[in-house]
């Protein structure tokens, strides 16, 4: 279909909620995007003439259009909707029902989180709203809690000094997001009319587009006065704030430089104090006269008399007797017979205790029933004196037998050892001890 006003006027008039037939119409307007402006004038006709719930079909079509051109980086519907989206969603905002105030509240929403439009383009459309939402309630609410409206909801948290700017800020938001786009077209018409490449319509129609472009460049001049208006009345109020935060400054400048000489001075004294300490001159002894009446250099008096030495427990370790255990065996040193003998270096060790006493070389067995009566054993240092006279040596002491046979008396007396016993046990026993048994 070939685009005409007439054809624009049909898709328009065939739109309607469901997905197919918004992605169906934005897709059509898109292919058209030479006619951008043409489109966006008929798009604002129809949501002026059209009825309340036809008019958020239309800001859905919209929020389509500008989403899609802004995913394919193609401006010219942004551009084009730019001068015209705020008053369009003012408009289709207006006497609408809860249900559809809401979902245009989302739409701008997502505008905002998308970056759709320019920054004074999306706060004019947030300011629109709110003054719409302000004179129906009669006070102050803010769009969606005001967490991304830079109207009422951004006032709450602002300080108290820069209240006042908000209002000079939004109303110069607005003045731009109208003037910019006046006087983009104003220049565009001024163009076109005075170009000498173009030949000159005839003097009727001249005269037309003259008086309409004198109406335009009138009302781009209007914008452009309002907002340099608001944008003085703006910047006096930050000159304003400048001279107020200046003052301040020079007042905390003052109090910097008067705590910064506190803080050295008691650095200062800090010092002094502790170097007194560390000479031994305190407070209390400067201020009080010593026990003998000595006076300081300066006039004061000093004691002179040091102080007592404490009294120190001498570290000196126990004597040896003391580590010793009670009944403990006494060591004496005797006579060592093996020491006369010829032994070689490093065969044995009198000093050694690890060392075995040597082993008799006879392969026959010694009983001690076999030893001569006066047999002794040799003295060694190691086990200490040996000797028959000794009873805990020996192995026929009279004292061990007497005490043997005193506790043992009558024990197998008269009796046989191997009764009881089998016959072949009791004469292998008999043979093995000698017939002693």
């Amino acid at each position: 279909m070939a685009y005409t006003d007439d054809a624009v006027k049909a898709k328009l008039s065939s739109l309607n909620e469901t997905q197919e037939s918004i992605v169906s119409v934005a897709q059509w307007i898109m292919f058209h995007r030479r006619h951008a402006d043409r489109t966006c004038a008929i798009w604002l006709e129809r949501m002026r003439e059209t009825t309340v719930n036809k008019r958020l079909t239309l800001i859905y079509l919209a929020n389509e259009v500008v989403q899609q051109s802004k995913a394919r980086r193609k401006d010219d519907f942004l551009v084009a909707f730019s001068p015209v989206i705020a008053e369009a969603s003012a408009t289709a905002y207006k006497g609408a029902t809860n249900d559809v105030q809401e979902k245009i509240r989302r739409t701008v929403e997502v505008w905002n989180q998308r970056r759709i439009f320019d920054k004074p383009i999306q706060e004019a459309v947030e300011g629109r709203i709110i003054e719409l939402d302000k004179s129906r309630s009669g006070k102050k609410t803010g769009l969606l809690g005001g967490s991304l409206f830079s109207g009422e909801g951004s006032n709450a948290s602002a300080p108290a000094e820069l209240q006042p700017l908000l209002p000079l800020q939004t109303a110069i938001s607005k003045a731009s997001a109208t003037s910019n786009p006046a006087l983009s077209a104003a220049t565009a018409e001024y163009d076109k009319l005075t170009d000498a490449d173009r030949p000159t319509p005839s003097p009727p129609v001249y005269a037309a587009r003259l008086s309409a472009l004198l109406k335009t460049l009138s009302s781009a001049e209007t914008a452009v006065a309002e907002s340099i208006k608001t944008r003085q009345e703006l910047i006096h109020g930050l000159e304003d704030l400048i001279t107020t935060n200046r003052a301040s400054l020079e007042k905390e400048q003052s109090q910097l430089a008067t705590t910064s000489e506190r803080r050295e001075f008691i650095e200062k004294k800090k010092r002094e104090v502790e170097d007194a300490i560390m000479s031994g001159k305190s407070a209390a002894d400067t201020s009080q006269p010593a026990a003998d009446g000595t006076p300081h250099a300066n006039g004061r008096t000093t004691s002179s008399a040091e102080p007592e030495r404490p009294q120190v427990e001498a570290l000196t370790p126990p004597p040896t007797e003391s580590l010793t255990p009670i009944h403990s065996p006494k060591f004496t040193a005797t006579h060592n017979p093996l020491a006369d003998t010829n032994i070689p270096n490093g065969d044995f060790n009198q000093h050694s205790p690890n060392r075995p006493f040597p082993q008799p070389t006879t392969s026959t067995p010694v009983y001690l029933e076999n030893l001569p009566p006066q047999q002794t054993t040799p003295s060694d240092p190691r086990y200490g004196t040996t000797s028959s006279s000794d009873p805990r040596h020996g192995a026929s002491s009279p004292a061990k037998k007497r005490k043997l046979d005193a506790e043992f008396e009558g024990f197998g007396a008269g009796e046989d050892a191997m009764a009881g016993l089998d016959d072949d046990v009791a004469e292998l026993l008999r043979a093995e001890s000698g017939g002693v048994v």
